[in-house]
């Protein structure tokens, strides 16, 4: 569901919370007399006098974004292999059944062929005798 703004909610984007969607007569009055306030930051001076480091919280960062595509890289791939495993057990189970049938099957066919071999040996005996 997506959250239509009104037009005096976006004249202010530093606003975030449940007051941004009151409309400007019903705001508290501390928030329309002040202006929210912008916090700046800025490089800390070190004792040698010189500038702070930025690049380990750089490093940091990009360190960050690369180990997080690669955990999603593989949190795809283990999707994918638990879909195969699936897939693989359903095919198990289904040429399972597939051999039980034949099984089932070849016996019912063996059982047949004795019973016919052993009436064409009933009638092979009734011949001689006649």
């Amino acid at each position: 569901m997506a959250v239509i703004r009104p037009e005096w909610a976006i004249a202010n984007p530093l606003n975030t919370g449940p007051e941004l969607y009151a409309p400007p007569d019903r705001r508290s009055p501390d928030e329309q007399t002040n202006p929210p306030r912008v916090a700046v930051v800025r490089p800390q001076v070190t004792e040698g006098g010189l500038l702070e480091d930025r690049s380990a919280v750089n490093f940091d960062t990009l360190i960050r974004r690369v180990a997080g595509a690669a955990v999603d890289e593989i949190d795809s791939v283990i999707q994918e292999l638990e879909g195969v495993r699936q897939m693989l057990r359903n095919e198990s189970e289904r040429v399972s059944r597939e051999v039980a049938l034949y099984v089932g099957l070849n016996q019912a066919s063996i059982a047949a062929m004795r019973t016919i071999a052993n009436n064409i040996k009933k009638w092979k005996g009734s011949d001689k005798s006649d």
